[in-house]
């Protein structure tokens, strides 16, 4: 088997900064929590790579990256997990969105049974702050906040006509 290589989306709103973040559906992470979050992604499966990303957005989060985004998509460049899985991220600043549902997949269940089960891939979607975010999020994940971050600092007026003065979230 070649190597993996995936690539996702992380929305983003301003005033206060969020991020959206989703926690993987399965009977093996119903315990768990902290250090499980991560970016909307998936399997590139030969697709361009921004073309693969908002594929999988909208499978996991249920909702069109091009209906909710009010900017241009910012690469954040790609990380490497221990496994040696490649994950490439783009960011977008975002109108408001709730997650919707996920795609399901089939696993046998419990392991040994015979039995196939379905679950969603994502579990669950929500927005979070910075702070928050890297508490949740998969460590090998934490770069793309930060290569956000220092983007923001440099380009601190917002793409999105409603967003422009917000102080609520």
């Amino acid at each position: 088997m070649g190597r993996v290589v995936s690539a996702g989306l992380l929305a983003f709103r301003r005033k206060p900064l969020l991020v959206f973040l989703v926690r993987p559906g399965g009977p093996f992470f119903k315990r768990r929590d902290k250090g499980l979050w991560g970016i909307p992604k998936g399997r590139i499966d030969g697709q361009d790579v921004l073309v693969a990303a908002r594929r999988e957005f909208e499978e996991e989060v249920g909702v069109n990256p091009e209906e909710v985004r009010c900017s241009d998509y910012l690469p954040l460049g790609s990380i490497r997990y221990k496994s040696g899985k490649e994950v490439h991220a783009f960011a977008f600043e975002s109108r408001p969105f709730h997650f919707v549902r996920s795609n399901p997949f089939l696993i046998e269940y419990p392991p040994g049974s015979g039995r196939l089960r379905e679950f969603p891939e994502v579990e669950e979607g929500r927005w979070f702050t910075l702070d928050a975010a890297r508490e949740y999020m998969l460590e090998a994940q934490k770069p793309f906040l930060d290569r956000l971050e220092a983007w923001l600092k440099e380009h601190p007026e917002s793409a999105c006509p409603d967003e422009a003065g917000r102080e609520d979230a």
